[in-house]
C-alpha cells in the first residue's frame, strides 16, 4: 500500500481497514520539550506534531469553567509551589518546576445546594465567552494542510464534575445523592452538545472527537460498573450518539484502571480507547484480545522504560506487543501516558522509529 496521510491512516484505523503502518501520536510534558530546546535538540518553540511527524492533532476550543472569563487568583506562593483560586471556586496548589496533577485544597461546592447556587445558573452556552473560534479555525486549517487527523477535544461529564467539587465530594454524591450527580451530568452533557453544535455549524466539523475522561486510579476505577451505567453512561451515550450522527468517531482518553468499565464504555459507543495505563494495571494484550476487534487502541506501551532511557526495555516492550496488537489494524503508537522530562530526545526517537518499523504492514 502507498504511503497514507495521517488523516487517511487514522480514519482507516478507526474502522479497522488496511493501512500502510500503524498511526503515531504522543503527549509531551511541557518541560520535556523545553529541555530538548535548551539542549539544542529541537528548534525553539517547536511543535512536536510537526517535528516528529505525528498523525493526530487536537484542539480544545471550549472553556468549561463555571466563570469562563475569571482569572486565577493568587492565594499564596513559595519557592516550589503556587496556590491559586480558579474559575470553578477551587483552591489548587501547583508545582512550579515540573508538570503534575495539582493538589486539591478546597472547593466552594461540596453538595447539591451549593451546586444549585454557585454553578448551575452560570453554565450556559454563551459562545462569546466559552468558544475560541479562532483557535479551532486555525488548528483545523493547519491539520488539513499537513494531512493530520483533526479532533475537537474536550472533557466529558466525569472530568467536568470533579474540578468543581473534588473527587471525594463527587464520589460521596454518587453514593448518597445520585440525583445531584444526575443533575450535574445532564447540565454538562447539554452544555457540551450546545457548544459543539454552535462551533461546527459556523466553523465546520472535525475529523473526530477526543474526550478526556479519567475514570480510574491504580488498580481500580472510581466507580463500579453498575454505578457507571446508572450515572455516567447516559451522558456518554448522548454525547457519543451526537458525534456518530455527524459521522464522527469518538476517541476516549481515560487514565487509570478502567478495564471493569470497558464493556459499558464500548456499549456506550466509543470507537477508540486511549491511554491504557500499564502502571495502573491495564494490560494492552489482554484488552486487545477482548476488545481489539470492536475498538481501536491507542497507547498501552509502558512509559517507564522511556522515562528511564532504557533502550533494551523499550525494545522488549515494543517487540512483545506491537506484532500482536497490529493484527486488528486499529492500534496507534502512543505511550501509556505522556513523555516526561527525564526522557532524552534520542530515547523518544528510538521509541517512535522502532515502534513504527514494527508496525509497518
Amino acid at each position: 500500500m502507498s504511503k497514507l496521510t495521517g488523516r487517511e491512516r487514522i480514519s482507516r484505523q478507526l474502522k479497522h481497514l488496511p493501512v500502510d503502518r500503524i498511526g503515531a501520536f504522543e503527549a509531551f510534558w511541557q518541560y520535556t520539550m523545553r529541555n530538548w530546546e535548551q539542549q539544542g535538540k529541537v528548534p525553539p518553540n517547536s511543535c512536536p506534531l510537526e517535528h516528529f511527524g505525528l498523525d493526530i492533532q487536537l484542539c480544545a476550543p471550549c472553556n468549561m469553567r463555571i466563570h469562563p472569563l475569571s482569572e486565577d487568583q493568587l492565594v499564596s506562593e513559595d519557592e516550589d509551589t503556587v496556590t491559586l483560586l480558579d474559575g470553578n471556586g477551587a483552591t489548587l496548589r501547583r508545582h512550579k518546576k515540573h508538570d503534575s496533577t495539582p493538589e486539591h485544597l478546597a472547593f466552594a461546592i461540596k453538595e447539591r445546594e451549593q451546586w444549585l447556587e454557585l454553578a448551575k445558573p452560570f453554565l450556559t452556552a454563551d459562545a462569546a465567552t466559552r468558544l475560541n473560534r479562532n483557535a479551532y479555525r486555525n488548528a483545523r486549517q493547519q491539520a488539513a494542510e499537513k494531512g493530520r487527523f483533526f479532533c475537537w477535544a474536550g472533557v466529558n461529564v466525569f472530568e467536568l464534575m470533579h474540578p468543581i467539587c473534588g473527587h471525594e465530594n463527587m464520589l460521596m454524591g454518587m453514593a448518597l445523592d445520585p440525583d445531584w450527580i444526575r443533575d450535574m451530568v445532564n447540565t454538562y452533557s447539554e452544555l457540551i452538545l450546545q457548544l459543539q453544535q454552535e462551533l461546527f455549524a459556523t466553523e465546520g466539523q472535525p475529523d473526530g472527537i477526543w474526550y478526556w475522561e479519567d475514570m480510574g486510579f491504580r488498580g481500580r476505577p472510581f466507580m463500579s460498573p453498575d454505578m457507571y451505567r446508572e450515572l455516567i453512561m447516559p451522558a456518554h451515550q448522548k454525547t457519543i450518539a451526537y458525534a456518530h450522527s455527524l459521522g464522527l468517531p469518538v476517541i476516549m482518553h481515560s487514565c487509570g484502571f478502567v478495564e471493569p468499565l470497558l464493556p459499558q464504555m464500548v456499549e456506550a459507543g466509543i470507537d477508540a480507547l486511549q491511554a491504557i495505563e500499564v502502571k495502573a494495571g491495564m494490560d494492552l494484550l489482554r484488552i486487545d484480545q477482548q476488545f481489539g476487534e470492536k475498538i481501536a487502541l491507542i497507547g498501552g506501551l509502558d512509559v517507564r522504560p522511556i522515562a528511564n532511557n532504557d533502550l533494551p526495555g523499550i525494545k522488549r516492550e515494543l517487540e512483545n506487543k506491537i506484532p500482536i496488537v497490529k493484527k486488528h489494524r486499529g492500534f496507534i503508537l502512543h505511550s501509556d501516558h505522556s513523555i516526561p522530562e527525564s526522557t532524552e530526545y534520542e530515547t523518544y526517537l528510538y521509541f517512535k522509529e522502532t515502534g513504527l518499523k514494527l508496525g509497518t504492514y
